[in-house]
């Protein structure tokens, strides 16, 4: 069988075929509908197949790249990588530079794009789509790895501060803008805990010594504030659907009724009667892990599940209000000699959720044993 037997022409696509040349051979670049491509591409996962390169479909990924679709902004301007498979069912043509398709065969495998093809598929809008593809042309089984190995170990990731900043760019409302400039807002007010003390693009500044967390660890406590799924939350404001309330998120509601600069407050009021009740151990982040990204997150959190609810309960969230359960955490704490240091907690997690437990448990005043 020749491969004009494989396109008969009421099943054949024409797509545009540039040439690249570049020191691994030469390529080319189309762009083909995503329709089309789920159809005539396939994935060869290593684990089936030993001279294949591809990695186990991750679940978590489709689902968060087929949510991302729904997106009005949603874009995949990187391209899809397929090793077109030698007996394929495309034909070449160089000189009008098109590439003809039978869209019920397949062309080859895909090397870099397996988690987006599965995403715009699961998501049931590939017909809002079409992608730049990189066809190679009857790679092996070293060449495909050499490819793979090459786009996914090149690759630099971008700091989460630089990510959160450059929310402060878009128009559009969204849980990461307003808790970006919460926190921008918080690194520049005189009067803050935070003054000058916030590594904002995640790096220090001249002047910076005790700046002990970044803007994107800030970033990322402070959403749990207002959002179990800011990303979603974001797609929804972009189309005009109403956000839900959700009482995991104590502050939420000022989020959907636009009272950023409350919830900045609030923010403020807490961390200030931190400040005030552990003076030391707020000015000595080498001695206590209080400033520190577990020391925010844990009052973050604190301050999510049960003291912004007290305070919503009693019509306060003033600084005075957070006060007295400060004052009582450092009193209680001093009493059993228990010091929030690094040596009582470790850096992840799981000493994140034990530092808030142990404030919770000392939340109010405690009598003097007898």
């Amino acid at each position: 069988m020749t491969k004009e037997d494989l396109l008969p022409e009421s099943m054949s696509k024409e797509y545009p075929l540039l040439e690249v040349v570049q020191p691994i051979g030469t390529f080319f670049v189309s762009v083909i509908d995503a329709e089309t491509l789920i159809q005539i591409t396939e994935v060869r996962h290593r684990s089936e197949h030993q001279d294949s390169v591809q990695r186990d479909l991750s679940k978590k990924r489709v689902k968060d790249i087929s949510q991302y679709c729904s997106d009005p902004d949603a874009t995949f301007p990187t391209s899809i990588v397929v090793s077109l498979d030698l007996n394929g069912a495309y034909k070449l043509n160089f000189e009008d530079k098109k590439i003809s398709i039978n869209t019920n065969g397949k062309i080859g495998e895909i090397i870099d794009g397996q988690h987006r093809i599965n995403g715009i598929k699961q998501s049931g809008m590939a017909s809002n789509f079409s992608l730049p593809v990189v066809l190679m042309l009857d790679l092996d089984a070293y060449q495909k790895a050499y490819v793979f190995s090459i786009i996914n170990s090149k690759q630099t990731s971008v700091p989460s501060s630089l990510i959160y900043d450059l929310f402060a760019l878009s128009d559009n409302r969204s849980p990461f803008k307003t808790c970006h400039e919460i926190t921008r807002g918080l690194n520049r007010a005189e009067n803050s805990p935070f003054y000058n003390r916030l590594k904002m693009l995640g790096k220090k500044e001249d002047g910076q010594n005790l700046a002990t967390i970044s803007q994107g660890t800030f970033v990322k406590y402070l959403l749990e504030l207002i959002s179990r799924d800011p990303e979603q939350d974001t797609r929804d404001i972009k189309r005009n659907i109403d956000l839900d309330h959700d009482n995991k998120c104590s502050l939420r509601f000022l989020f959907i009724r636009e009272k950023d600069d409350v919830i900045m407050k609030i923010i403020l009021n807490i961390f200030s009667a931190v400040q005030s009740a552990f003076s030391k151990e707020w000015e000595d982040p080498k001695s206590s892990i209080l400033s520190k990204p577990i020391g925010i997150g844990a009052i973050l959190k604190l301050a999510n599940e049960v003291l912004i609810p007290l305070g919503l309960a009693e019509g306060k969230l003033t600084k005075e209000f957070f006060d007295k359960y400060f004052i009582n955490i450092k009193t209680n704490f001093d009493k059993e000699g228990h010091r929030v240091s690094s040596e009582n907690y470790g850096s992840n997690e799981q000493a994140r959720v034990q530092l808030f437990r142990k404030m919770n448990e000392n939340i109010f005043e405690k009598e003097n044993p007898s």
